[in-house]
């Protein structure tokens, strides 16, 4: 099967979307909404660095087998895709639905602690592109090595 036949089996059905659940908005003080948002995105992004991690990804490779991969503001980005049909739906949308998509599955914990550092450049991985789910793991400490990542002028 072509990963456009599987992009085309696995196009979300049309119908509403779900919207929050009701509830009791508690009231914060000033400045605490921002702080409180801004942990809970601290912890929301460690939770889906933990599972990236460990989860098995594809890896698009040219026809030379590298990685497939794109620069975009001095960063090098690996793009890596959570299943076939991702990679069927990112196909598409580049025009290139029609050709043999190679790849590669690694895990995501190689990806970021192996590969990304043997770029030599300031690397990160992009997790699904141009999906609505899709996320970014930048070459920041606390996801790629220390010696791999950019020094944003932030001291601790």
């Amino acid at each position: 099967m072509r990963l456009s036949d599987l992009a085309e089996l696995t196009d979300p059905v049309p119908g509403p979307v779900p919207g929050p659940v009701p509830g009791p908005v508690p009231r914060l003080g000033p400045g605490q909404d921002a702080e409180n948002r801004a942990t809970a995105a601290r912890r929301e992004f460690a939770v889906l660095l933990g599972e990236f991690r460990r989860t098995a990804v594809l890896v698009p490779v040219d026809p030379y087998g590298s990685l497939w991969s794109a620069e975009q503001g001095g960063v090098r980005w690996i793009c890596a895709f959570s299943d076939e049909a991702a990679l069927a739906r990112f196909a598409r949308a580049q025009g290139e639905a029609g050709r043999a998509w190679e790849y590669r599955t690694v895990l995501g914990a190689r990806l970021l602690d192996v590969l990304v550092p043997k770029l030599g450049v300031p690397a990160g991985v992009a997790l699904d592109a141009g999906s609505a789910d899709g996320a970014l793991f930048p070459p920041v400490r606390g996801v790629v090595p220390d010696g791999a990542a950019v020094d944003l002028g932030g001291g601790e």
